[in-house]
């Protein structure tokens, strides 16, 4: 008696669940968003990056992971999202910038940021 009154509050969770959330199976269901192949090399990049600063010292894991997360910001908000040859550019730039991170000589990472405005030679 015991065990059908489990199966059968089980059933009546499912058929709510299954009621909130129609067009879903109630086993493995993920709430995340489906991502692109190309947001999953992106992300993956970004975990290696971080993953890759654990080897470092305290103080360089800091700069490291501030230096990180500013760049894939900072591309996150200037990049459109439809260029894909410039997100595969920069992928692979990534993924070289990765490789130096990870050779136990270096010990931290410098961003460049460029101006990207016309300067002006003034003549006299």
């Amino acid at each position: 008696m015991f065990r059908n009154n489990i199966a059968i509050m089980f059933k009546r969770c499912r058929e709510y669940r299954e009621k909130q959330l129609p067009g879903r199976s109630s086993m493995g269901v993920s709430s995340a968003p489906k991502l692109s192949g190309m947001q999953r090399q992106v992300l993956s990049l970004y975990r290696a990056f971080l993953r890759a600063a654990r080897s470092k010292s305290a103080e360089d894991r800091r700069q490291i992971e501030s230096v990180v997360s500013a760049e894939f910001r900072r591309n996150a908000k200037l990049i459109d999202r439809k260029n894909f040859i410039y997100i595969e550019y920069l992928l692979r730039r990534g993924n070289k910038q990765l490789d130096q991170l990870r050779s136990p000589a270096t010990v931290g990472l410098s961003s460049l940021t460029l101006n990207s405005s016309p300067t002006q030679d003034s003549e006299p």
